[in-house]
């Protein structure tokens, strides 16, 4: 009898999303009646907004919905995601270039898979979302990872992509602003990372799913935008789970080229086909009508975040540096690491959020999911009782 492995090595190898296992055991405890205060999960704490709900209420009541509907998504969204990424990215693209996902996750990964042969490299700057090397690698590709510290406010430079380039290097991954950390890549560095990798005839995937929540005035400008030559070979994804909180609803999307386009549409048509179409009725209301309600979110995040950068930067060995976009904070937590709190004494950052999670009750999510170790990573996209009472409990246990 042949041995094959019971599971093959590639899903064998894939591990779980640490976010999703954080907020999971974060959930459990809260329903078993622990008083667990979570900054895990990257999700809004607002509902879906009304309209958006009741076109999706139309929709299921309408026959055309119940039915299959071309795999690359409903000619109505698509049409208002060109629409959107003209508005936003500073790109002008047709209906044909865009292609409609379950969700951001799958644009990520198809974006990958249509670009990547194995042993292909990708630049990840690093600290990076944990999703992301695992579609690298279940695309047969090398994910490089590309430090930058809290002394760089996480931004990397040119010098360190170019530095790290070899050549199997085919993608720059550019992420802004960025999730886990918050950072917004300025238009001169935006420009000078994106006329670097024109230059080297590098593909760009570029994740924006963060796009329209910054703060202090700051636009985080499209990188095919900054630098029109490299729109035939770069590929945004998108959503608009963060923006309009609607995670559960499961809808985004990838722009590009038109062969790119249609090979991911390709491979679309075999894994998943159209994504719901209720969601999909949904997303075209949000899209495309009144965007006042982002606004009050946006505002309720950016006083958050000051909240929350305030409290942590008051306990003595946490640098954070003020995020400019997303609703994350990174904090540095070295100076925590190797003293003794509560009778342990951590020397990673997974230790130092397990040692939180049992002495205080607040969930965090250790650097070792997004890169090096040394970090947390805190949403602040939950309520202000709840902001506040964690932090009061992390600046009373580090006193």
């Amino acid at each position: 009898m042949t041995n094959h492995p019971r599971i093959s090595r590639r899903i064998a190898s894939i591990a779980e999303s640490a976010t999703l296992k954080v907020d999971a055991k974060a959930k459990s405890l809260q329903a078993a009646g622990r008083p667990v205060v979570s900054y895990a999960a990257g999700e809004p704490d607002f509902p879906t907004p009304p309209h958006i709900v009741e076109a999706a209420a139309a929709a299921v009541l309408d026959p055309k919905n119940h039915r299959y509907t071309p795999a690359a998504g409903l000619p109505e969204l698509r049409e208002a995601i060109a629409a959107k990424t003209l508005r936003d990215s500073g790109l002008e693209v047709s209906p044909a270039q865009v292609i409609v996902t379950n969700g951001g996750k799958q644009a990520v990964y198809e974006a990958f898979a249509t670009l990547l042969d194995p042993g292909d490299e990708v630049l990840v700057p690093t600290p990076y979302w944990t999703t992301y090397p695992e579609s690298i690698a279940l695309a047969g590709g090398v994910p490089v990872e590309v430090f930058a510290g809290s002394d760089q406010n996480y931004l990397v430079t040119v010098e360190q992509l170019e530095a790290a380039r070899t050549p199997r290097t085919k993608v720059l991954l550019f992420v802004s602003p960025s999730n886990p950390t918050g950072a917004v890549y300025s238009p001169e560095q935006t420009k000078e990372i994106g006329e670097w990798a024109e230059s080297n005839g590098l593909w760009v995937i570029s994740d924006e799913i963060y796009q329209n929540l910054v703060y202090d005035g700051l636009t985080a400008q499209s990188i095919v935008s900054a630098v029109p030559a490299l729109a035939d070979r770069t590929l945004l994804v998108n959503g608009v789970a963060k923006t309009y909180a609607m995670t559960g609803w499961r809808v985004g999307w990838m722009v590009g080229p038109l062969d790119a386009i249609k090979a991911a549409s390709n491979l679309q048509s075999h894994m998943t086909s159209n994504v719901a179409n209720v969601s999909q009725r949904a997303a075209i209301a949000a899209l495309a009508g009144p965007q006042d309600t982002v606004e009050v979110m946006r505002s309720t995040y950016d006083r958050r975040r000051k909240l929350v950068v305030d409290g942590l930067n008051q306990i003595s060995g946490v640098h954070t540096p003020l995020p400019e976009g997303a609703f994350y904070v990174y904090p540095d937590v070295t100076g925590l690491l190797g003293r003794t709190w509560g009778g342990v004494t951590p020397t990673t950052s997974l230790e130092l959020a397990d040692l939180i999670l049992d002495q205080v009750e607040v969930a965090t999510v250790p650097g070792e999911a997004f890169g090096p170790s040394g970090f947390l990573r805190l949403s602040y996209a939950l309520g202000d009782e709840a902001l506040l009472e964690g932090i009061g409990r992390l600046q009373r246990l580090f006193a």
